[in-house]
């Protein structure tokens, strides 16, 4: 199993980059950071800054085809920055058309609200976002991981770093289906 994250230069939450990381690698798999500049990101525990991680592809170098599966980490500035760059909508909006599963967590769905990909599906995120997903043509749920199947491809969400161990075992279960 070969898993993207898509991270920001700055803003994403450490705690829901790291966990989710080391659940693919964990299970054998291969996790890679894709990001819109290279270099490395600057990770962050709440507001706080927290430690920096090596950029292994930019958006603009990464394939779709070369990944089983995505995942979207959370933190609220890390989903804005990406929703604004045109590269980064078009890659998670890229795994959608393709078939392949798509994992979000807290404040990341709103990656996927700007990739208009959320209509018609049934998900979770940090509760701020609900109204964002109601607007984009989402159904939105309380709970501590959501899977939908509805459509093309697989959405796996969750809520906040509480959720992280159903998170984790729910996607990877998911990705699993397309690298087996």
């Amino acid at each position: 199993m070969k898993v993207a994250f898509l991270a920001a230069p700055e803003g994403v939450e450490q705690i829901e980059l790291t966990d989710p990381w080391e659940a693919v690698t964990g299970a054998g798999g291969t996790a890679r950071l894709v990001s819109t500049e290279g270099g490395s990101i600057q990770a962050f525990h709440h507001l706080d800054k927290a430690g920096t991680f090596p950029v292994d592809q930019t958006v603009t170098e990464a394939s779709v085809p070369e990944y089983d599966g995505l995942v979207l980490p959370g933190g609220v500035a890390n989903p804005d920055f990406l929703r604004m760059n045109e590269r980064a909508v078009a890659f998670v909006k890229e795994f959608c058309e393709a078939g392949k599963p798509v994992a979000a967590i807290c404040h990341a769905p709103w990656t996927l609200v700007e990739a208009d990909v959320v209509r018609g599906r049934t998900l979770t995120s940090f509760p701020s976002l609900r109204t964002d997903i109601r607007n984009a043509g989402g159904t939105w749920v309380d709970q501590q991981v959501q899977i939908c199947e509805a459509g093309r491809f697989t959405l796996i969400t969750s809520r906040r770093p509480d959720d992280l161990k159903a998170f984790d075992e729910a996607f990877l279960r998911e990705f699993s289906k397309v690298s087996a």
